[in-house]
């Protein structure tokens, strides 16, 4: 217990007057072995052995592939949208105020932002930059479907759109679109009454990227957004990328796509990486709303809940005062 960096436990049970000690030891950290003076053993018959480079290579590839920084086959840089390109170009210099950027041929800033490995096309560019005939035909998985729902009631939805298109051509447009459906809610502060609305642009906008950099592209569902008047649910295929949960969720990083991650990050859609779920935690708590959620959640699909309604305008009013970040 003294030697391994792993937690060691025990219960007492009493069986039929006898007493019966249970050890509870937790599993290895995903993707790390367990070492003990700076070995990794495990067990062979009644020997223990030092583990074999093979099994120590399997451990370690358990965190993940990056599949996102994968070559496409097959796809050259004539497939990529031009448009989303230089939306992404555009953002890019914005962010770092760096207008040699503008003068970047294509080439060479796909292939310094990472979209190109070699000058050869990823699945990361693919996701981010490709034309809608390339995605149909090599990763039409990759689309984005929004429904909005008055009610759960089965049945078609009162509106629906699929977006399968480069995804530096669509960002804008979902927000528009479940932005047409964001009504306001008022709170008073002495004489006066404020606006706020049902859905946090921030939380929303965090939502679809945090989605779009961890879901498993690997598996063929679609990111499917429904939005309700009181509520806004995405789900993405995969589940929570290893190592992590709903508990840890809100500051453990495990980027399952990391080079989608790293290029959203260079142009700013995202403040940092592994952020995303800290601000859509705080603008609940600012907003006084009721905490986003994993409900529904598998080893399949994550399933986010950003709930809409203030539960305490009061809150609302106090933090506003306050003045100060939580």
């Amino acid at each position: 217990m003294d030697r391994l960096p792993i937690k060691i436990d025990f219960e007492e049970l009493y069986h039929n007057d006898l007493r019966v000690l249970v050890f509870i030891i937790a599993s290895r950290p995903i993707g790390l072995p367990v070492l003990a003076n700076g070995q990794a053993y495990w067990r062979e018959g009644d020997q223990l052995c030092t583990m074999p480079a093979d099994i120590l290579r399997k451990i370690y590839e358990e965190a993940g592939h990056d599949f996102s920084a994968d070559i496409c086959p097959g796809i050259t840089i004539d497939d990529l949208d031009k448009n989303a390109i230089e939306e992404f170009r555009k953002r890019w210099v914005k962010k770092t105020n760096n207008a040699r950027i503008n003068n970047l041929p294509t080439k060479q800033l796909l292939n310094d932002c990472g979209a190109l490995d070699e000058d050869k096309v990823t699945y990361a560019a693919l996701v981010l930059f490709g034309k809608k005939k390339t995605l149909n035909n090599f990763l039409a998985q990759s689309e984005i479907i929004y429904e909005y729902r008055i009610n759960e009631a089965s049945g078609p939805a009162a509106y629906r759109e699929d977006f399968r298109d480069a995804f530096f051509n669509i960002f804008d447009k979902l927000w528009d679109t479940i932005n047409l459906r964001n009504v306001n809610q008022h709170y008073q502060d002495g004489f006066f009454v404020y606006d706020i609305p049902t859905f946090n642009e921030t939380s929303i906008r965090e939502a679809i990227l945090n989605a779009v950099s961890h879901r498993n592209y690997k598996m063929a569902g679609s990111i499917f957004i429904v939005q309700y008047n009181d509520r806004f649910i995405i789900s993405s295929p995969g589940g929570f990328p290893p190592g992590v949960n709903p508990e840890n969720a809100i500051n453990k990083q495990s980027p399952r796509n990391r080079r989608i991650a790293e290029i959203l990050a260079k142009c700013g859609l995202v403040e940092r990486s592994g952020q995303g779920m800290n601000l859509m935690f705080e603008n609940s708590i600012k907003e006084a709303k009721a905490l986003p959620c994993f409900d529904g959640t598998d080893d399949y699909e994550l399933k986010l809940t950003l709930n809409g309604l203030i539960l305490d305008k009061n809150l609302v009013v106090f933090f506003n005062k306050l003045g100060v970040d939580i």
